[in-house]
């Protein structure tokens, strides 16, 4: 896969979509963030990783490239999460990638 990675550099913005592998996927409403005081809602207006499909999408920020190691900012799951794919974020303007 290193050559996939080829042209990513610090300040890419990235989405990264994950296996949410420890989601409960018959959960189909929650308390959005957990919280109790909140109303119940259907998990497809939440981001709770709980869900029928449970792929999670961030958008990260890349900080450093390491060999084979992508160092982000921002990325919102656990240590050990399956990653599923890469995308380059689009611009407005017309790109070359």
């Amino acid at each position: 896969m290193l050559d996939a990675l080829r042209g990513i550099a610090p300040g890419d913005e990235l989405l990264i979509l994950t296996w949410l592998d420890r989601a409960d996927r018959d959960v189909l409403v929650v308390h959005p963030r957990g919280d109790t005081s909140r109303p119940a809602a259907g998990v497809f207006t939440t981001r709770s990783p709980h869900r029928p499909n449970p792929i999670g999408l961030h958008r990260v920020e890349v900080a450093e490239l390491d060999g084979r190691r992508i160092k982000v900012r921002n990325l919102e799951a656990l240590d050990g999460t399956p990653i599923i794919d890469v995308k380059p974020v689009l611009s407005s303007e017309i790109s070359e990638r």
